[in-house]
């Protein structure tokens, strides 16, 4: 970066902080996003999304599908990541195995895939002169894979080593039990990894029908970034996936069933070989399509209580009572987790509860959060997501995962709308999903460790109904 680059970059950073105190600054954010990102919808309905950004001659294209473990039934569980490692594969235009990963790295391409709860990106980063032969590649995977026979169970056991490697570590299985009772009757859709005997005994068919229901352009992003321009981006767009036939909606077609809420407050109790004691709480938290204001107070509420100078960390890990505490808010359209996380010693465990519930309790209080602190992680958000935006693949990443779970717009107004919680807004909030409310609490704990405090999971919920 040149150093006049990196001043505007600075100033422009300084501007962004100084737009959380003067509203009409903080309203040029959204602005300035609309500047550099470009859009166009398909005929048949793929959103292409463009950040031009020339400062390295490189090119990321990315494709994001709204599909992931919340779209799995029972019978299907584990297959949305499945499906995503079969993405890279045969197709009728390369059917022969390998010949995809041939072509990718002829042309210098490094590529991957991810999946979450609510989406599933594969991504492709290409000299920007490659642009065209990446989207031809990724055309040919999206629109007519094969799901040959003999890769899918190559695959199968690459993903059987993902599933044994995760069940290794000792926190597998908190996880496991406690997404089990916080998403009641819906374990499924939350279950990323997915269930082993699913994916030893998945077919062809079921990567078709998984195929035939979200991957389709309407369900669908391209989201190119680096050194193109939107123009070049849309016509080749327009040339390689408009021929993709539109789909039903999904979700429409086949709605996916609410979480159930909470009824009751349960604790979990898991065993490992471990020396500290590990605890998480966590409640049912805001959906950012049915609640999205509160999705912008629980970033700041988190931010918040995240800060060492705040009351939550001076009175639980500056006492000595927690090794250290988090405090998280994972955004999702199917009802994104609360989390409170924390490591204590077998011996101070009880103590350490107790104290921490005690702080839960004020989370509503007046004069819990001061508006010196509300400020100072407002402009840390802001800042962060400046810097976010200079990395042009990874600001691909942020834009593919809010398009899926929330949308375009609701990115778009964030650092605004985070500039507008206020001190209200934050016990707003814990009132409505955590103080008082039903919640699931776990600990992962040595079985000496156990059976010398005599532990049980009822005492775990603090008293919680």
């Amino acid at each position: 970066m040149s150093e006049r680059k990196g001043i505007a970059s600075f100033c422009a950073t300084l501007l962004l902080a100084a737009a959380l105190i003067c509203p009409s600054a903080a309203a040029a954010q959204r602005a300035e996003l609309e500047k550099i990102i470009q859009r166009k919808v398909l005929a048949n309905g793929l959103e292409v999304i463009v950040v031009e950004n020339h400062g390295v001659p490189l090119a990321t294209l990315e494709i994001d599908v709204k599909n992931g473990s919340f779209t799995q039934s029972p019978e299907y569980e584990g297959l949305a990541h499945m499906y995503e490692h079969m993405f890279f594969r045969a197709s009728a235009k390369y059917p022969k195995p390998n010949q995809f990963w041939d072509r990718a790295s002829g042309m210098g391409a490094v590529f991957n895939g991810t999946t979450s709860e609510e989406r599933v990106n594969y991504y492709m980063t290409v000299p920007s002169d490659r642009l065209a032969g990446g989207m031809e590649l990724l055309g040919a995977a999206l629109r007519e894979p094969l799901f040959r026979k003999d890769e899918l169970e190559r695959e199968r056991q690459v993903v059987i080593g993902e599933y044994d490697r995760n069940e290794s570590s000792p926190f597998f299985e908190l996880s496991k039990m406690m997404d089990d009772k916080l998403y009641p009757g819906s374990f499924s859709r939350k279950n990323i990894i997915g269930n082993r005997q699913i994916i030893l005994t998945t077919t062809p068919e079921k990567m078709r029908e998984i195929q035939r229901k979200y991957y389709v352009p309407n369900n669908s992003a391209l989201i190119v970034t680096g050194d193109v321009t939107p123009a070049a981006v849309f016509a080749l767009a327009e040339r390689e996936l408009g021929q993709w036939k539109r789909g039903a909606d999904p979700f429409i077609a086949d709605p996916i069933p609410a979480i159930p809420a909470l009824t009751k407050s349960e604790g979990v109790i898991a065993e490992a070989a471990v020396g500290a004691v590990s605890v998480q709480i966590q409640w049912q938290g805001p959906s950012v399509g049915q609640d999205p204001k509160s999705t912008y107070a629980a970033d700041v509420f988190s931010d918040v209580l995240n800060d060492s100078r705040s009351q939550f960390q001076q009175r639980l890990v500056d006492s000595g009572l927690w090794q250290a505490v988090g405090v998280n808010y994972y955004t999702l359209n199917q009802t994104g987790p609360i989390t409170i996380s924390g490591q204590t010693s077998p011996e101070q465990l009880r103590e350490a509860l107790a104290a921490l519930y005690g702080e839960i309790a004020k989370f509503d209080n007046p004069g819990y959060f001061t508006s010196e602190e509300l400020e100072a992680v407002k402009a840390h958000r802001a800042v962060t997501s400046a810097f976010d935006r200079e990395r042009a693949s990874g600001f691909a990443h942020t834009l593919g995962f809010w398009w899926s779970v929330a949308s375009l717009e609701y990115y778009m107004g964030y650092v605004d709308f985070m500039a507008q919680q206020s001190l209200a807004d934050l016990r707003a909030y814990a009132r409505r999903y955590i103080v008082g409310k039903n919640h699931i609490a776990g600990v992962l704990i040595a079985p000496e460790a156990r059976r010398s405090l005599n532990l049980t999971a009822s005492e775990l919920t603090g008293g919680g109904k």
